[in-house]
C-alpha cells in the first residue's frame, strides 16, 4: 500500500533514509540534465542566430513577394483577359442566335480574333494562369465542337478545369459528344459518365446519364444501360428524361435476354 509523505516527512529507519536519498539524488540528476539541455540550447541558438534569423528573413522576403506578385501581376492579368474575352465572347454568342449561314465565320472569329484583337486560343494560350484563360479553353473547345473539327475540341475541353455546377459537367459531356462523332463509343460512355457525376443537379446528371445509356445499349452492355436508365427514373423521374424512362428500360431488359 502506498504510503503518502507529508511536508516535513522524516524517515523513521535506514530504509526509508536510504530512499529519500536515492529519491534527492535522482531529482538532483533530473535538474541538472535539464540545466545542461538548457545550456546546450542557448548555445546552440547562439551559435546559429545568423542563420536563424537569415532564414526568418528569407520567409518574410518570400510572404512579400508573393503578396507583390499577386497585386501587381496576377490581378491586372486578370482584369486584362477578363476585358480580352469580351470580344471573341462576343461572336461566340451571335454564332448560337445565327444562321446556319453565318454561325462558322463567326465561330472562327472567336476563336482566331480580328481587328487586333485576341480570340479564344490567343486568350487560352497567353492567359493560361487565369480564370479568363481557363474559361478561353471551354469557349474554343466548344467552337470547334461546332465546327466539326473533333480533334481540337477534345484538346481545349481537356484543358478546361472547372467545379461549376453546370460548366463542369457541360464540358465533360462535350469531350463525350466528340468521341460519340468520331465513332469512338468506349471513351463517349466514359465521358458521359464522368459529367454525370460531376455535379448532381436535376439537369446535367439526367441528361449525361442518358447519353451515357444510349452509348451502353450501341455497345450492348445492356446491364449497363439498364442500370443507368433506373437511376434516371429513380432519382430524376421529373426531368426531360424522366419522361417515358420506362419504355429505355424495358428496352434494355429485353435486348439482355
Amino acid at each position: 500500500m502506498a504510503t503518502y509523505k507529508k511536508r516535513g516527512y522524516k524517515p523513521t529507519n535506514k530504509k526509508d533514509e536510504q530512499s529519500a536519498q536515492e529519491m534527492e539524488s535522482t531529482t538532483a540528476e533530473v535538474f541538472n540534465t535539464l540545466d545542461e539541455t538548457a545550456s546546450k540550447s542557448e548555445q546552440w541558438i547562439e551559435k546559429n542566430s545568423k542563420p536563424l534569423f537569415y532564414s526568418l528573413l528569407g520567409l518574410v522576403v518570400i510572404f512579400l513577394l508573393f503578396l507583390g506578385y499577386n497585386k501587381y501581376i496576377v490581378e491586372p492579368n486578370e482584369v486584362e483577359a477578363s476585358n480580352e474575352l469580351a470580344f471573341p465572347r462576343k461572336y461566340f454568342d451571335e454564332a448560337s442566335i445565327a444562321g446556319s449561314s453565318n454561325i462558322d465565320s463567326l465561330l472562327k472569329l472567336g476563336l482566331e480574333g480580328a481587328d487586333g484583337n485576341y480570340g479564344f486560343i490567343d486568350i487560352a494560350e497567353s492567359y493560361s494562369n487565369t480564370n479568363a484563360g481557363n474559361l478561353a479553353n471551354y469557349y474554343a473547345g466548344v467552337s470547334y465542337l461546332q465546327l466539326k473539327e473533333y480533334d481540337k475540341a477534345i484538346e481545349y475541353l481537356s484543358k478546361f478545369d472547372s467545379d461549376d455546377e453546370m460548366l463542369g459537367p457541360v464540358a465533360l459531356g462535350a469531350i463525350g459528344d466528340a468521341f460519340s462523332d468520331i465513332n469512338q463509343p468506349e471513351d463517349a460512355l466514359d465521358y458521359y459518365e464522368q459529367a454525370a457525376n460531376k455535379k448532381d443537379n436535376e439537369f446535367t446528371t439526367p441528361l449525361f446519364l442518358y447519353k451515357a445509356a444510349q452509348i451502353a445499349m450501341s455497345l450492348k452492355d445492356y446491364d449497363k444501360a439498364e442500370s443507368l436508365f433506373s437511376k434516371i427514373k429513380q432519382k430524376y423521374p421529373k426531368s426531360e428524361q424522366g419522361t417515358n424512362i420506362d419504355k429505355f428500360i424495358n428496352a434494355a431488359k429485353y435486348a439482355a435476354k
